[in-house]
């Protein structure tokens, strides 16, 4: 059954986005082959939820997404709205940060014994500076640089796996 294309049409994946289709069929869907249209079907779903007009070229994640904006730059973009900046650069020095490096912020999510050591390890939480929506949490040693997840060729992307010129 996995070697069948699994075409799914805008309503499966937008169920499939939003959690709500059972784990039979997510397993389904992810270990089947995807149909040639699936990325454009993706980016169509994702596009009808967002009220802004820039066209997403890429998403990063469930809130982030890379748009080519008014001014003609790919730009890492919130679902609200708000820009983060150049998808070369990393959106997280972006973005508001929470640091939790004492024992009493790390306790009020890993509490007890489970609390990692503040000498040896903080925690990044990362939120949208406009409607303060958590993008991202990185758990690092003190001082370690803020982290880059994803840095997207996007021309290649286009060019060698979509088979079409970047937007």
């Amino acid at each position: 059954m996995s070697g069948q294309i699994v075409e799914l049409d805008r309503a499966t994946l937008g169920q499939l986005i939003d959690g709500e289709l059972p784990w039979d069929d997510v397993h389904h869907i992810q270990s089947s082959y995807k149909d040639p249209q699936r990325f454009d079907t993706y980016i169509e779903v994702l596009q009808s939820r967002v009220e802004w007009d820039e066209p997403i070229v890429l998403p990063l994640s469930p809130y982030l997404m890379i748009v080519k904006n008014a001014e003609g730059v790919y730009a890492v973009k919130c679902l609200c709205g708000y820009e983060l900046g150049d998808y070369r650069e990393n959106w997280k020095t972006n973005a508001l940060i929470n640091v939790r490096d004492t024992e009493e912020s790390l306790g009020e999510i890993y509490p007890g014994p489970r609390c990692p050591d503040p000498e040896k390890n903080e925690i990044r939480e990362f939120f949208c500076p406009d409607c303060a929506r958590q993008l991202e949490v990185d758990a690092v040693p003190p001082g370690y640089p803020i982290l880059v997840n994803f840095k997207p060729n996007l021309e290649v992307f286009y060019r060698d796996w979509l088979g079409r010129e970047l937007p």
